[in-house]
């Protein structure tokens, strides 16, 4: 017994042992990277002091010190930035919807400044901005190698004055200049209108705005469709919207979603994961819904199209989305200034995330860019002719098998059909959209 105890204690001073000439290394090579820490501010600190003392001109230490803190922040990832007291202001300003500047979303590829989208109704948007155009230069002054932060600051200024833009578009032989003149950004965060018996919501921004002017404006365009029993479905146009606020997100979602997760974001840490579900009802009411993506949606209206595809509430038409599926947040710092950083990936609730790969579409519709009007007067007199009928000739004959109220219901037939055509001219994705939800509530009224 006395030789069984002293084994037993013979193997646990054992362990000890064993444990100690274990961690002993790991506890010197945590105390190491403490160490080669220290050096490197150290390092720093020297660096800072001889551009203080000897560099060919005199710097200001705050912008030093600001340009170090914020080149380490974006030397992370393009969405990684240190905020100034007025760029935090400003940024709160934007999630309430109204702003000073040009009116696009901008971010930061391989040392390129690229429109991830312009803002439907602003400067930008009407000076024809495109999605996936690389600005070069800002009034003549190349911004080629500049932080994002700085090259957004040299867009930024008075409203009413103009600046000149320079741009490289694909499908565009060589760089050209567009003139915007800045002005206040008012954001609407949902517009809407009818198109026959569709509902069409144009998602413009995720602000605070946003999920209350949609459940506002379904509701008005429902009821002067006369109730839901005289709608065909729901058209929610996500193209060109950069994102925003991620409760609008999840917010929206949860307007056509019952149940089930919505979205799901996962940190370095597996504990600081969170998940968001679906809550009862639907706005909607279960009918068709239709959303439109394009390479100009971003965020947060990616969370939407992935949340209602995987769910298959809804058909996601249009091109493949941006891919940005990572979660900011902004961390407030002394001087009011604050730091947003890069803290999470959000997955869709099949799992899948979108981190530069986007959302890709049930059904790639692509925008055909506009055909160039017709030139000269010959040319216009030519498409005449070729649109002319028999009811165009003098003295054609008039049509007696028909009442008065038939020939008017065919003329307003053929008036909805020419709004049907000239919207499939003006905006071929839309029309898409809306023929596929006449189709779908077709195959239901046969059943």
């Amino acid at each position: 017994m006395k030789k069984f105890i002293m084994a037993a204690v013979g193997g646990t001073l054992a362990g000890i042992i064993l444990t100690t000439q274990v961690a002993a290394p790991l506890l010197a090579q945590e105390a190491d990277k403490k160490v080669n820490v220290y050096e490197q501010l150290d390092l720093f600190g020297d660096i800072f002091e001889r551009i203080r003392a000897q560099y060919v001109e005199e710097v200001d230490e705050g912008d030093l010190i600001k340009a170090a803190i914020n080149g380490m922040l974006t030397s992370l990832d393009p969405h990684s930035s240190y905020l100034s007291p007025d760029d935090a202001n400003d940024m709160r300003v934007q999630t309430r919807g109204e702003f000073g500047g040009l009116g696009i979303e901008v971010t930061q590829e391989e040392g390129f400044v690229k429109v991830v989208s312009p803002i439907d109704g602003t400067p930008a948007d009407e000076a024809g901005i495109e999605a996936g155009d690389f600005i070069t230069h800002v009034d003549g002054e190349s911004i080629l190698g500049l932080a994002l932060d700085g090259a957004v600051e040299m867009m930024r200024g008075p409203v009413g004055s103009e600046i000149i833009v320079t741009i490289v578009r694909e499908g565009e032989a060589e760089p050209f200049d567009v003139s915007i003149i800045r002005d206040t950004i008012k954001l609407t965060a949902v517009r809407s209108r009818a198109e026959g018996q569709t509902v069409v919501l144009r998602v413009t921004t995720f602000n605070d705005q946003t999920t209350p002017n949609l459940e506002e404006k379904l509701a008005k365009e429902v009821e002067e469709l006369g109730g839901m029993d005289n709608v065909n479905g729901f058209v929610i146009d996500l193209r060109n919207n950069p994102g925003g606020l991620l409760t609008q997100a999840i917010r929206v979602s949860d307007a056509f979603l019952e149940k089930g997760e919505i979205v799901s974001t996962r940190g370095r840490d597996p504990a600081d994961g969170d998940r968001f579900n679906a809550t009862p009802g639907d706005l909607a009411m279960g009918k068709p819904v239709v959303v439109l993506i394009n390479g100009g949606s971003a965020s947060a209206s990616e969370i939407v199209a992935g949340a209602l595809q995987d769910h298959r509430r809804a058909i996601v038409i249009g091109t493949k989305s941006f891919g940005k599926g990572s979660v900011q947040t902004v961390m407030p710092l002394r001087s009011n200034g604050a730091m947003r950083l890069t803290t999470a990936r959000y997955y869709t609730p099949s799992g899948r995330s979108i981190q530069a790969l986007g959302v890709s579409p049930d059904i790639i519709v692509e925008q055909p860019r506009r055909a160039p009007e017709a030139e000269d007067e010959a040319e216009k007199e030519s498409i005449s002719r070729r649109n002319r009928s028999e009811s165009d000739l003098r003295g054609s004959l008039d049509n007696d098998s028909l009442t008065e109220d038939e020939i008017r219901q065919i003329e307003a037939d053929r008036e909805k059909a020419k709004r049907a055509a000239q919207l499939r001219d003006d905006d071929y994705q839309l029309a898409y959209a809306i023929d596929i939800l006449k189709g779908l509530s077709a195959l239901g009224s046969d059943k």
